[in-house]
C-alpha cells in the first residue's frame, strides 16, 4: 500500500470505508510525515491533539470525511486552538466557539491536525508577515508559498494534511495554490459562511477549501457551502452537485480569454502554459471565445483602497482591552498606541494607515468613493463577459512563486502579485485555481477560472477537464520523486 499520508482526500476515504485501514492509522501517518518534514516548512503553528478512535462499526453513511484530518488556517475559529491570526496582539487568545464552516466539517466527520502560518490577519502575499516567520514552499525551501493562506497550501501540497481550509480577501487562496500546485477555490461571496472567520475585508473575506485535485476540492465545498443564519451575507442558495460537475463533460462550454490582460508583465512560461492549457480545453470540446475586461488594469489599485480601508475599521478593536495582551501605559490612549505598536506588524501597520488615510475628512471622495465606482466598473465588465462565455480564463499570478525575502522592501512590487486574483474578489465571483504544468525551473503554474455567481459547478466541470488532460498529479510525482 502507498504511504498513506500521500493519498488523496477521496483515495484514503475509499479506504476508511472498505475497512482496509483505520482512522488512527491515517492520523499517525499524518503525524509522523509533520514530524519529519515541518521543522523546515513551518506550515503549521500549532498541532491539535491527536484525534481520538472513532467508535467501531465504520463510517456513518452522512460523514462524506469521517476519520480525515485536515489543517486549518490560523483565522479560523476552532475551540481548543489558539486563534492569534498570526499576529502578537492576539497571542494565547482562545476563541470560545467554532466557525460554522469548522462546525460542518466536523459534522461531516473530518478533524484537524492543527493550525497553519499566514500572513498577519491575511495581509500579504508571501506568508512572510506572520509573528511566526515565514513558511517555506515545499517545491523549493527557498521560495515563498504564497499568501496569506501560504501555510494551509504548503501542507496540502507536502502532503501534510488531506485538506485545508483558507481564507481569500484578494486572492489569498488561489495565489498559494498557485505556488504550491494545489486546487484551491474562492466561493462566490456568501456562498460559505463567514461566522467564526477573523475579519480583515468584510464585503471581500470567504472562506474557501484547499486540495490536492479537483474532486477533493468539490468534496470539502460541498460540505461547506449553505446558508447561513448567523452570517447577514450568507446566500440561501443549493450548491447542486459539485462531484458529479467535476466528471462532466467540458463540451460546449464556452470560455472566455481577455488576451489583452496578458500585454505585459507576464512571465512566458505564464503565458505559455496558459495556451496550451486552453488548446487542451479547447480539444476537450469547450469554445474558447475573446473578451475583454477593460477595468482590470484599474483593480489592483481600487482592491488596495477598498481592502485597506475596511481593514482600518475592522482591526480598530485590537486595544489591548478586550484581546490578547497588554502594554503598559499610565492612560488609555498610552496604553491603546503601546499595545497596537508592540502587537501589530510592518505590514499590517502600514495599511492602518492607507486605509484610515482614504477614509478621513478630504479624501475620502477622492480614495475610496472611487475605488468602490471601479469596484462597480469591474463587476460591470464581468457580467458583459459573461453574456458571451460561461467562465472566464485567467493566469493566477504573473509568474511562479518568487524567492523569499525578494519582495519586502518593495511592497507594491508585492502587491502586483495579486493582479490577476483581485478582479474576481471585487466583483464577488466564485474563482478557481488548479495547476496546470512546470516552469522551466520546475516550479507550478496555474490556471484561473473566473465564474458568474453561484456558478461554482460550472468551474468545477471546467477544471475537471484540465485536470484530465494535463494529469500534474504525474508531474508532481516525476518532479518530487528524486526529492524522496
Amino acid at each position: 500500500m502507498a504511504e498513506l499520508h500521500r493519498l488523496s482526500l477521496r483515495e484514503a476515504a475509499r479506504l476508511l470505508r472498505a475497512r482496509k485501514v483505520t482512522p488512527a492509522e491515517l492520523d499517525g501517518e499524518l503525524r509522523s510525515a509533520i514530524a519529519r518534514h515541518d521543522p523546515a516548512l513551518r506550515a503549521y503553528v500549532r498541532l491539535s491533539d491527536p484525534a481520538d478512535e472513532p467508535p467501531a462499526g465504520g463510517p456513518p453513511p452522512k460523514q462524506p470525511l469521517w476519520g480525515l484530518g485536515g489543517a486549518l488556517k490560523a483565522n479560523i475559529c476552532a475551540r481548543g486552538l489558539p486563534t492569534d491570526c498570526a499576529s502578537r496582539i492576539l497571542a494565547g487568545w482562545q476563541p470560545p466557539y467554532d466557525a460554522t464552516a469548522v462546525t460542518r466539517l466536523r459534522a461531516a466527520g473530518a478533524h484537524w491536525l492543527g493550525l497553519t502560518n499566514m500572513d498577519e490577519f491575511g495581509m500579504g502575499s508571501s506568508c512572510e508577515h506572520s509573528a511566526y516567520g515565514p513558511t517555506r514552499n515545499p517545491w523549493d525551501p527557498a521560495r515563498t508559498p504564497g499568501g496569506s493562506s501560504g501555510g494551509a497550501a504548503a501542507a496540502v501540497a507536502a502532503d501534510l494534511a488531506f485538506f485545508a481550509l483558507g481564507s481569500d480577501t484578494g486572492g489569498s487562496i488561489r495565489q498559494p495554490a498557485h505556488c504550491c500546485g494545489v486546487v484551491g477555490l474562492k466561493p462566490t461571496y456568501g456562498r460559505v459562511s463567514r461566522y467564526g472567520l477573523v475579519a480583515f475585508a468584510s464585503s471581500l473575506d470567504q472562506i474557501g477549501p484547499l486540495a490536492k485535485d479537483v474532486a477533493d476540492c468539490a468534496l470539502v465545498y460541498s460540505v461547506l457551502a449553505g446558508c447561513d443564519p448567523r452570517d447577514a451575507t450568507s446566500l440561501d442558495a443549493s450548491p447542486g452537485d459539485p462531484l458529479a460537475a467535476v466528471e462532466r463533460p467540458a463540451a460546449g462550454l464556452r470560455v472566455g480569454v481577455p488576451r489583452d490582460a496578458l500585454a505585459e508583465g507576464v512571465h512566458p512560461d505564464v503565458v505559455a502554459d496558459f495556451e496550451s492549457t486552453l488548446e487542451e480545453l479547447q480539444e476537450a470540446g469547450a469554445r474558447i471565445v475573446e473578451v475583454t475586461l477593460p477595468s482590470l488594469s484599474r483593480a489592483i489599485a481600487a482592491y488596495y483602497v477598498v481592502a485597506t480601508a475596511e481593514a482600518a475599521a475592522n482591526l480598530a478593536r485590537y486595544d489591548g482591552v478586550r484581546y490578547g495582551p497588554r502594554a503598559a501605559g499610565r492612560d488609555y490612549r498610552e496604553t491603546v498606541t503601546a499595545t497596537r505598536t508592540a502587537g501589530f506588524g510592518l505590514e499590517v501597520k502600514r495599511r492602518i494607515l492607507l486605509g484610515t488615510y482614504v477614509l478621513s475628512a478630504g479624501y475620502r471622495d477622492a480614495y475610496y468613493l472611487q475605488a468602490e465606482r471601479v469596484r462597480g466598473l469591474v463587476a460591470e465588465d464581468f457580467a458583459r463577459a459573461f453574456s458571451a462565455c460561461d467562465a472566464v480564463a485567467l493566469p493566477t499570478a504573473p509568474a511562479a512563486a518568487f524567492p523569499l525575502g525578494e519582495r519586502l522592501a518593495d511592497p507594491l512590487q508585492m502587491y502586483l502579485s495579486d493582479v490577476f486574483t483581485v478582479p474576481a474578489s471585487l466583483a464577488g465571483l466564485p474563482a478557481l485555481t488548479l495547476p496546470t504544468g512546470l516552469d522551466r525551473d520546475g516550479l507550478p503554474l496555474s490556471l484561473q477560472l473566473v465564474g458568474p455567481a453561484l456558478a461554482e459547478e460550472t468551474l468545477f466541470t471546467l477544471a475537471g477537464a484540465v485536470e484530465r488532460a494535463r494529469n500534474f498529479r504525474a508531474r508532481k510525482e516525476a518532479a518530487w520523486r528524486t526529492r524522496r
